[in-house]
């Protein structure tokens, strides 16, 4: 006897037939905590792979790639991370990268002033050495300045370091930054390097200029071994360091300097006027009081800018607002 055939509206979810997958497995969004991790910062970055020391020894030096959990998480030379894996250094080891820190303080750039996308260069260091020649290339007031911002606005304290003056030695361009608190150093070839290791010594600090102006040679006479460094923590399996990428290196004394690459504009795309003016403790509270789209500049263009009213402060107003200047000028030196 057949049985009798059923409509379509006798069948509910009972009658369906799940087919089971590949795994009988349940899938979780459970992360591991990896509890067991060690704490190390990033000395390099090469497609793919970061080279780290962990605690802070220059000797305990490994290779780490980025754990899947992070995505595209952004890691820069300067990050502090956490690592788990193979944590010996040996060769062809690699270890991971499951968490990055929260930075306290980031030098960002632009390509240049159009574009949207913004790059971190370094985090967490504490100064930014601005490398300027006196001479050969000649220096560019605006230059320092929009590395200045950078700094302000980004918590580096920023330092400019003069190269070069034995062929400029009646150069008055320090002379354009006396209203800003600007340290001023002297880094030459001829030039002892103690009051620059003062500043140096057991911070973290970022270096940054203009192709041929010195930067490199300095570095070398800070770190004597640096070329050896630099093989050694560009050492992650995909080409050698270049100038094309940030790399940082131990000194002697106690502390790390970051060597960037030469830059020929310092795009500032992200930064506003208001960013500025609230880097300067001393001027914030008065841009309170500034009309709406207000930038800083005085008049003719801001008539009523808040500024203005500060007369004491008259000359750092002035030199303040020639970084707001720069801000709006990215030249290619």
């Amino acid at each position: 006897m057949s049985r009798p055939r059923r409509s379509a509206a006798g069948y509910d979810e009972s009658d369906v037939r799940v087919r089971p997958g590949r795994s009988s497995r349940p899938r979780t969004k459970t992360r591991p905590q990896h509890n067991d991790a060690e704490s190390g910062m990033v000395v390099s970055v090469d497609r793919g792979r970061w080279g780290c020391v962990l605690d802070g020894d220059p000797e305990r030096r490994i290779v780490a790639m980025r754990a899947r959990e992070l995505g595209r998480t952004p890691i820069v030379v300067g990050d502090q991370v956490d690592v788990v894996g193979d944590l010996s250094g040996k060769p062809d080891t690699l270890a991971r990268i499951v968490r990055v820190g929260d930075r306290r303080t980031v030098l960002r750039r632009t390509a240049d002033d159009t574009d949207p996308f913004e790059r971190i260069v370094v985090g967490n260091a504490e100064k930014l050495f601005i490398v300027v020649a006196l001479a050969d290339p000649p220096p560019r007031t605006g230059f320092v300045e929009r590395c200045m911002v950078a700094a302000y606005v980004g918590g580096l304290h920023p330092v400019l370091c003069l190269t070069k003056h034995d062929l400029a030695a009646d150069s008055e361009f320090a002379a354009a930054f006396d209203d800003l608190d600007l340290t001023i150093v002297y880094g030459g070839i001829d030039d002892p390097l103690e009051p620059i290791l003062d500043l140096l010594t057991d911070h973290l600090t970022a270096f940054i200029g203009h192709s041929g102006v010195g930067k490199s040679t300095l570095v070398n006479r800070l770190v004597p071994d640096a070329d050896r460094a630099v093989g050694e923590v560009s050492g992650v399996g995909k080409g050698k360091h270049t100038s094309t990428q940030s790399i940082a290196l131990s000194l002697p004394g106690g502390g790390w300097v970051i060597d960037t690459p030469g830059v020929r504009s310092f795009g500032l795309a992200h930064i506003t006027p208001d960013d500025v003016i609230l880097a300067f403790s001393d001027l914030a509270e008065a841009i309170e009081d500034c009309p709406r789209g207000c930038t800083h500049l005085g008049p003719p263009a801001d008539p009523e800018c808040a500024l203005d009213a500060l007369p004491d402060k008259e000359r750092r107003v002035a030199a303040i607002r020639r970084l707001l200047v720069a801000l709006n000028s990215n030249e290619s030196w």
